[in-house]
């Protein structure tokens, strides 16, 4: 058998508190091992760990999403399309973050005593409705 590690120590390595793996495993994406009734994980365990936290995080998946393609095999489709949607929501996250960006660099352009509202370099920015509809 592989070597096994305990809980307490993936939880440690990882920064995640039991309870997070102990969800994670009624949800199905993990499987420990038990060993006198306490849990412990091998290492593709601990992969698969890596994993979910890693696309929790930066990945920003949610856990629906990441049932979905740990239960997908290379040759199923249905995985592929979580991911493709996933990366399409992020792409579309990033550019509305460009657009924040943007507004934001212009804020800092515009002198002190302004208020925002007022900053020409944000007015640039900002299409206001026709005349007349004011």
């Amino acid at each position: 058998m592989n070597r096994l590690t305990s809980i307490r120590q993936v939880a440690d390595h990882f920064g995640l508190p039991l309870s997070t793996l102990h969800y994670w495993e009624r949800r199905g994406l993990v499987t420990p091992h038990r060993r006198f009734g306490q849990r412990h994980y091998d290492a593709d365990q601990i992969y698969r760990i890596a994993l979910i936290r890693l696309w929790r995080t930066t990945g920003q998946m949610s856990l629906d999403e990441i049932a979905a393609v740990l239960s997908g095999r290379a040759d199923t489709p249905g995985w592929r399309d979580t991911v493709t949607a996933r990366i399409a929501a992020l792409e579309a996250q990033m550019a509305q973050l460009d657009i924040a960006r943007g507004y934001l660099r212009g804020l800092l352009a515009c002198p002190r005593g302004d208020a925002p509202e007022h900053c020409e370099n944000f007015r640039a920015q900002v299409s206001l409705p026709a005349k007349g509809q004011l």
